[in-house]
């Protein structure tokens, strides 16, 4: 099989889900690449933690801050943007896979990264969702998953669980979930994964894996919202929600084959790898043979 990633990269030798070596790096560090020490995010909230995470993966990669470009919606997560010290783009609510595909296409030899929520990805953003991952455009998309809509005052979001409670559905949600990875993985992903906010350095090799995969690389980062989501599901109190994350999540090698993801139990590590081409070199090629160039 094709290998992942160079092989300068990995600590032993290539196969398929070998994930790059990283670096877990000092605080001052992590400042460095962060225009304000302030945090945006409401108190217990693990957004923090997986922004972190992707610039420990950033950093450990020695990718270039000058070629690196943070694409972001409107949610929660769409903070982030005011909070990198990179290149970065806040769109409107579900548009930002639209944009950075615009990004990659004018420079591919930009580091494209996409921050979104659940809903700003699976809700209005859905379409372009599917349509990035079936182009495979080299572009690493991040989905901080909540499970709700935080910024708006807790409404259900497609990935809130049938069961849940939000201000929208006070009495119980009675809409099946939707599981964006395998979402992704169906539209065409050629590198899908999923990871917690509890295990940290996990998350970090599973972002360092996606930027350096060549085409549409998926990343669910299970995140914690404890002032809607916990408050009105099985309390808010969030290093009882991070344990409940570390006492769910299972390794993708010990989940059944093709089961799909539970409210109790769903599957973490790298859940698909494949490689085809990428969009961007398969437009350059075009572009020559339109030229007569070969």
């Amino acid at each position: 099989m094709t290998a992942l990633v160079d092989e300068g990269l990995l600590e032993h030798a290539p196969d398929d889900v070998r994930l790059p070596k990283v670096t877990l790096h000092a605080t001052s560090e992590i400042r460095d690449h962060l225009r304000s020490p302030k945090t945006l995010w409401c108190p217990g909230c693990s957004n923090g933690i997986v922004t972190r995470a992707l610039i420990d993966a950033i950093l450990s990669l020695k990718l270039d801050p000058h070629r690196t470009c943070i694409v972001a919606g409107i949610g929660c997560a769409g903070r982030i943007t005011s909070y990198l010290d990179y290149s970065t783009v806040h769109t409107t609510h579900g548009r930002a896979l639209a944009v950075a595909t615009g990004a990659k296409a004018a420079d591919p030899s930009m580091h494209v990264i996409v921050v979104m929520g659940d809903g700003d990805c699976a809700a209005i953003g859905g379409n372009h969702l599917i349509h990035a991952a079936r182009r495979n455009i080299d572009l690493t998309a991040i989905v901080f998953n909540n499970s709700i809509y935080g910024m708006t005052g807790g409404q259900m979001s497609p990935t809130t669980f049938e069961g849940d409670n939000s201000t929208t559905s006070p009495y119980g949600n009675i809409e099946q979930a939707f599981d964006i990875c395998e979402l992704a993985r169906a539209a065409g992903a050629t590198f899908v994964a999923r990871g917690t906010s509890w295990a940290y350095k996990q998350l970090v090799e599973l972002f360092a894996g996606a930027i350096v995969h060549k085409g549409f690389a998926f990343v669910e980062a299970q995140a914690i919202c404890p002032t809607y989501y916990g408050r009105q599901n099985r309390g808010a109190d969030p290093t009882e929600m991070l344990r409940r994350q570390r006492d769910r999540s299972v390794p993708v090698a010990k989940y059944e084959p093709g089961a799909p993801r539970h409210h109790d139990s769903y599957p973490v590590g790298v859940l698909h790898h494949a490689e085809r081409v990428e969009y961007t070199a398969a437009y350059a090629a075009l572009q020559q043979r339109a030229q007569g160039r070969s």
